[in-house]
């Protein structure tokens, strides 16, 4: 964890767009190091939660952006992210020129490389910062940051990630980091979708489904959502990150099968638990 900046000159001022599961212990971790932290959500009940937890909260991301050095977008979707940014009353009408604009939300690569050019023609530096390791460790301030875009600006806000970060990686250019995420979420879910499909077989077959779960944990099956029962925690974002490396794959005329077969075997998951999908908000300033 960083340091509390110096007191002796005023504090770097963040704001976050979208005060969800992400957003809101982002900015308490931001809160507790010493920055000052706005906060907007189009959701009166996420904000009325961030406001317990010590975040000031303003009416639209305008007014966010105009009192922010650094804004980090913490939305769900595409749309959000764009309604948030260029909409009515968003980022850019606020923003004022050198404002860092952080996009920590799972967007596409192309359109995270047509955001990154409007955002530097708008005055603004397009940071690209997804994330990966789930809620427990936004929680725990404990989660993988995915960075990428200009270096020398990215290390300027590296202290500020690191209170909520455990590891912070910088891989390249702006778009960078939505492609390590894509990829993660791959992985991610057709581990998943193995996962459960091999422990409902092995119960299927007559073996305690625990015990087996054990024996593969230690086992060169082990992966991440095995040891950490990934399956029992909301997974709500399966099939819109699936849909992305599909979309993305198609432009490029490149065969995903794996990701393919994930993404049905994640369907019939969430309906036999009776898991909804979120739909974007599309939010608007009140």
């Amino acid at each position: 964890m960083t340091e509390t900046p110096d007191t002796a000159n005023p504090p770097d001022r963040i704001g976050i767009v979208g005060l969800g599961k992400m957003g809101r212990p982002v900015g308490r971790h931001l809160r507790a190091a010493g920055y000052s932290v706005t906060g907007f959500d189009p959701s009166p009940e996420a904000a009325a939660l961030a406001r317990e937890a010590g975040i000031d909260t303003l009416e639209c991301t305008a007014a966010l952006a105009a009192v922010s050095d650094l804004v980090l977008v913490l939305v769900g979707f595409d749309d959000e992210v764009e309604a948030s940014v260029f909409g009515p009353c968003g980022v850019i009408e606020g923003a004022h020129p050198g404002t860092t604009v952080a996009i920590g939300s799972t967007i596409s690569p192309s359109y995270a490389r047509s955001l990154a050019s409007r955002l530097a023609d708008g005055g603004m530096i397009p940071l690209d910062v997804p994330s990966a390791r789930g809620e427990k460790a936004v929680e725990e301030g404990t989660i993988l940051l995915l960075g990428a875009g200009d270096k020398d600006t990215f290390d300027r806000w590296r202290p500020a990630f690191e209170t909520f970060c455990a590891d912070i990686l910088h891989l390249g250019d702006f778009g960078a980091g939505q492609i390590a995420k894509l990829a993660n979420n791959m992985i991610l879910w057709a581990s998943m979708a193995a996962n459960d499909e091999a422990l409902r077989l092995a119960e299927a077959l007559g073996a305690d489904k625990e015990a087996v779960r054990d024996a593969l944990s230690i086992s060169s099956a082990r992966n991440w959502a095995l040891t950490t029962r990934a399956e029992e925690k909301p997974i709500p974002w399966a099939e819109k990150d699936i849909r992305l490396a599909l979309s993305e794959a198609d432009d490029l005329q490149f065969p995903l099968h794996v990701a393919a077969a994930a993404g049905e075997a994640m369907k019939a998951f969430k309906a036999r638990h009776q898991i909804p999908t979120p739909k974007p908000t599309r939010g608007k300033c009140r």
